[in-house]
């Protein structure tokens, strides 16, 4: 998580300069990659193991005819 971080501060240090670029060395930007890439099959695991919620509804008109 630290290169998400790095990539936001580093993010809002260049919005508050009101810079159009933001430029990241190689290296982090591979250990971006990797944590993002760790976080979405997580999500995706996460996500294969929930059993389906199942609602069950019931209408019922009660005494309208």
């Amino acid at each position: 998580m630290i290169n998400i971080k790095k990539f936001i501060d580093r993010v809002a240090s260049v919005d508050s300069r009101q810079g159009k670029d933001v430029v990241i060395p190689l290296t982090e930007a591979r250990g971006l990659r990797d944590e993002l890439a760790k976080l979405l099959v997580d999500m995706q695991t996460d996500t294969k193991n929930k059993p389906e919620e199942v609602i069950q509804i019931q209408v019922n008109g009660g005494s309208f005819k």
